[in-house]
């Protein structure tokens, strides 16, 4: 039977017939699911050496150590060493050179009674590809999307032996392997947002498109990488900070993206309510910026975040075309103030009704989510000049008007929405929604993404004049975007 005919129950029946398979199940919350589908499925005594389920806190932190908080990636990675080191201390002799071990290893919080509680949870794999061999690992962190507890148990547990099944059979496939995690369960129950393998078989592996194939495939609507590139689980890396997002191609990031980032962040770090040394700020990319002819160019991809993670900063890649539900993702991870940096442009962009047609509310139920819970919106003036191209040619700001103001800038202040939405602009106006990012270089409001983009391509003499010293430097180092 082919691996795309196998249901979850005949996974788990093949691992368990494979004699040289063998290793323990660690579980914490939501059950012993895992462990239970191999039971279930018969022959289980030839693959499990051990379960087991430290619930306690002062037993976990006996076990494994402490950790701080008990559903993450760092008490997994615990587990998974823990009972790895077992198997190897306690086994390696007797059955060691016919035996690939491993160690599998769930935290989780399921649906409380209440039904309160963020629902999710890190699962792993630590395994042999041969027997005697190096350990490899591959981790996930998975949202469950059920609401009822039972029904979570259940698709954890399928997502536990598509883990453990696909590290075995499918680790030369990266993209069957990802495409196979929701077999048996769909991808309308469970969200898988971050995976990671490692050890030396999959060092020929980039952490970075794996996780991006995660929002190909409909696994999730976000990712995340650190300042350093490296996969990040976004509740884990956002938890008790404020956080301020520009949103942008970045192709590549140039002198205007970071002016308003940066001159952002100043007003923001003023507003009593953030803590300058606990905020997050990071650029974001749509993977409708990605396409390229209707696929995604990974190699354009990760000079993207090469690019941006050169500049200092993270990045969040997503699947949220709309702001109001970029802010909606945002605020499921965040308590405190949200600052949302863009244009004057994409400004008036999110003014268009069209957007909101399938809301029962339109637009007003779309602003009253993007809104809602500390939001402000940071917007960077443009030159009257710049503006009316953007309008022309990538249809940003084709359903506004503007008067030009003293200065020559299209602000806050003189961007004139359509005649039936101005009275809601004004609102959001004057609640403090909308605020204008000050002291900004104006000889950056000038700059055009497009031609930037055009002279990088040619390496046309002064090509490097609109970017960060750091971009135009990787950029000659890796040769990247030349045509």
């Amino acid at each position: 039977m082919s691996d795309e005919q196998l249901t979850v129950e005949r996974k788990a029946l093949r691992i368990n017939l494979d004699s040289s398979k063998y290793g323990t199940f660690a579980e914490i919350g939501a059950g012993q699911e895992v462990a239970r589908n191999f039971f279930q499925a018969g022959g289980a005594a030839g693959t499990v050496a051990k379960t087991m389920s430290a619930y306690d806190m002062k037993f976990s932190d006996a076990i494994y150590g402490e950790a701080g908080r008990y559903v993450s990636r760092k008490r997994l990675v615990q587990m998974m060493g823990h009972e790895y080191s077992l198997l190897e201390e306690r086994l390696s002799g007797l059955r060691g050179k016919d035996s690939n071990f491993f160690a599998f290893a769930n935290t989780v919080s399921a649906l409380n009674y209440h039904k309160t509680n963020e629902c999710h949870g890190w699962m792993g794999i630590r395994f042999q590809l041969e027997p005697m061999g190096s350990f490899h690992d591959v981790i996930l962190h998975v949202r469950m999307l059920d609401r009822e507890n039972r029904l979570q148990q259940e698709a954890v547990g399928m997502l536990g032996v598509n883990l453990v099944y696909g590290a075995f059979h499918l680790n030369t496939e990266p993209d069957l392997f990802i495409a196979s995690l929701i077999d048996g369960i769909g991808e309308h129950r469970i969200e898988v947002d971050m995976i990671e393998f490692n050890g030396p078989e999959f060092k020929k592996f980039d952490n970075r498109i794996l996780c991006l194939k995660l929002t190909e495939k409909g696994l999730t609507q976000a990712i995340m990488f650190d300042q350093d590139g490296h996969v990040v689980q976004a509740a884990e890396n956002l938890y008790k900070k404020a956080c301020l997002i520009e949103r942008g191609s970045f192709r590549p990031v140039t002198q205007v993206n970071l002016d308003m980032l940066e001159k952002a962040k100043i007003q923001f770090c003023k507003r009593e309510d953030v803590e300058e040394d606990n905020v997050e700020v990071f650029m974001e990319l749509t993977l409708g910026n990605l396409l390229h002819e209707g696929d995604i160019d990974h190699d354009d991809f990760l000079a993207r975040i090469e690019v941006i993670n050169a500049c200092g900063y993270g990045v969040l890649v997503s699947n949220y075309f709309e702001y109001f539900k970029l802010s909606s993702f945002l605020r499921r991870y965040i308590r405190k103030p949200i600052g949302m940096v863009m244009g004057l442009n994409n400004l008036a962009d999110i003014f268009k009704e069209n957007y909101y047609e399938q809301l029962e509310g339109g637009i007003l139920e779309a602003f009253g989510i993007l809104f809602k819970d500390n939001v402000k919106i940071y917007v960077y003036p443009i030159e009257h000049e710049n503006f009316e191209r953007y309008r022309k040619q990538v249809g940003r700001g084709d359903n506004v008007e503007a008067k030009v103001d003293k200065n020559g800038l299209v602000t806050i202040e003189n961007l004139m929405v359509a005649q039936n939405l101005r009275n809601l602009y004004k609102y959001i106006r004057e609640n403090g929604f909308l605020e204008t990012i000050e002291n900004c270089e104006r000889s950056n409001m000038r700059l055009f993404s497009r031609d930037i983009f055009e002279l990088i391509q040619t390496r046309s003499d002064g090509w490097q004049n609109s970017l960060p010293v750091s971009v135009a430097e990787m950029i000659k180092e890796k040769n990247l975007w030349k045509s």
